[in-house]
C-alpha cells in the first residue's frame, strides 16, 4: 500500500472539521480579499449557494463581509453537488433561477458547479452575473492561508509567470512517484484580474490555467476526484492527448468505470499561491499551492473530446511536489516554485510586508493579518 501524507485530506464539506465561532474575526481579511477580488460594490444582489454541509461561520464570515459592503445577500442552502455528472439529471431549476438573479454569485460546493450542464461555464458566460467558486475550499482553513495572500502579489506572480509560459511550445511535469509528462500546442487562460461580468474564478486564487493540444507520457495519480489517494500507484499512459492505458489495481478500475468511453487530457493548472494549505488541505486547496501541479482529464463523449459543454466524467489529478521544465528550463524544482526568489516578486511583496514573510511558501506557516491585504 502507497504512504501518502496526504491520504488523510477530507472528502467532502462533512469530514471538515467545524471552525469555533469566535474564529470569524480570523476569517474576515481572507473574506475581505474576496470582496475585492468580485469587485463588490453596494446595492449589488449577492447569491451565497452553500452546499448544507458548509460550515456556517464560513458562510457568516462570507455574509458578512459582503454585507458590510453594502451588498443585498441572500443565502441558499443546497444539496451537495456530485463529481462529473454522477447525478447529471438532478433538479437544478431553484439554483438556475437565483443565479441568473444575481449580480455576484459566491459558490461554496465540493465538487463544485462546473460538473453539472446548468451551472456549466457556457451558461456562466451567456450571464452577467460574476461567479467565483470555493470549490473544495468554502472553509476556514482555505479563508485563513491561501485567502489571506494579497490579491496584488498573486497577480505579480501569475503575470511573471505568463510572460515566461504563453509562448512556450513545451512543457514537461515529473514527479518522484513516476510522472513524466510533456504538454504542447498550449493555450493559456490570461486571466486580467479582479472578476467581469460572465467571468468565473476559483477562490483563493490559485495558478496559471492552460489547455494543451497534444500530451505525451505517463502520469502516476497521487491524488484524484476519481480514486482520491490510491492504495497503489495508478498510472495513466497517454498519447495524443488521449489516455490509451490505465493500469493499477482497484483505483484503475474505477478510473474506466468512471469514464466508459475513455478520457483526454483537458486542461493543466500550475499553482502559484505560496499561502495556500499542503498538508491537512483537499485536493483543490493543494493544486494551487505555489510549486504544485494538477491536470484535469475529461470524459470522452460520443468517443470524441468535446469541449463545449461538461464532460460528465471530469477526474482531477494532482502531484504535490513536482519538477516542472518549461522548454527545457526549470521552473518548479521538486515543488519549489522558483519564481519566488525573483526581485520584481519581492518588490511587490514588500508593499505588504517582509517578503520573506509575505513569499514563503511553508505550507502550515499563516500570514500574520496586518500583512494580508493592506499596504504596508
Amino acid at each position: 500500500m502507497t504512504i501518502n501524507p496526504y491520504a488523510g485530506s477530507p472528502s467532502s464539506y462533512v469530514s471538515e472539521p467545524a471552525a469555533a465561532p469566535y474564529s470569524i474575526v480570523e476569517l474576515m481579511p481572507g473574506v475581505r480579499n474576496l470582496c475585492e477580488y468580485v469587485r463588490l460594490v453596494p446595492g449589488e444582489r449577492v447569491l451565497l449557494l452553500m452546499e448544507h454541509t458548509v460550515d456556517p461561520v464560513v458562510v457568516q464570515a462570507i455574509a458578512a463581509g459582503a454585507a458590510f459592503r453594502g451588498a443585498d445577500v441572500r443565502i441558499l442552502s443546497v444539496a451537495p453537488f456530485s463529481a462529473g455528472g454522477w447525478d447529471r439529471d438532478a433538479p437544478l431549476q431553484i439554483e438556475t433561477a437565483a443565479f441568473h438573479e444575481a449580480d455576484v454569485v459566491i459558490s461554496g460546493t465540493w465538487w463544485g458547479e462546473v460538473h453539472t450542464a446548468p451551472l456549466f461555464f457556457d451558461q456562466i458566460k451567456s450571464r452577467s452575473s460574476r461567479f467565483l467558486s470555493l470549490h473544495m475550499t468554502a472553509t476556514a482553513g482555505a479563508l485563513l492561508t491561501g485567502g489571506r495572500l494579497p490579491a496584488e502579489v498573486f497577480y505579480a506572480l501569475l503575470r511573471r509567470a505568463l510572460r515566461q509560459l504563453s509562448g512556450a511550445g513545451r512543457i514537461r511535469v515529473t514527479s518522484g512517484p513516476g510522472t513524466d509528462v510533456t504538454f504542447s500546442g498550449l493555450t493559456f487562460d490570461p486571466d486580467p484580474g479582479a472578476l467581469r461580468p460572465g467571468d468565473w474564478r476559483p477562490f483563493p486564487y490559485g495558478g496559471a490555467n492552460f489547455w494543451p493540444a497534444d500530451t505525451e507520457g505517463v502520469i502516476t495519480i497521487e491524488d484524484s476526484t476519481v480514486t482520491g489517494v490510491p492504495e497503489e500507484p495508478v498510472r495513466l499512459t497517454l498519447e495524443g492527448n488521449l489516455v490509451r492505458k490505465i493500469e493499477g489495481g482497484s483505483g484503475a478500475e474505477r478510473l474506466r468505470r468512471y469514464a466508459p468511453e475513455g478520457f483526454y487530457m483537458r486542461h493543466g493548472l500550475i499553482g502559484l499561491n505560496p499561502k495556500v494549505r499542503i498538508a491537512g488541505g483537499t485536493q483543490f486547496e493543494r493544486e494551487k499551492h505555489a510549486g504544485a501541479f494538477y491536470c484535469g482529464i475529461d470524459g470522452l463523449t460520443g468517443g470524441e473530446p468535446v469541449t463545449t459543454g461538461p464532460g460528465f466524467a471530469h477526474c482531477d489529478c494532482q502531484m504535490d511536489r513536482p519538477t516542472v521544465t518549461v522548454d527545457g528550463e526549470l521552473f518548479i524544482e521538486q515543488g519549489r516554485l522558483l519564481l519566488l526568489d525573483e526581485p520584481e516578486i519581492q518588490e511587490v511583496a514588500a508593499r505588504f510586508g517582509p517578503p520573506e514573510v509575505v513569499l514563503d511558501d511553508n505550507p502550515v506557516m499563516i500570514l500574520p493579518r496586518r500583512y494580508a491585504g493592506l499596504p504596508a
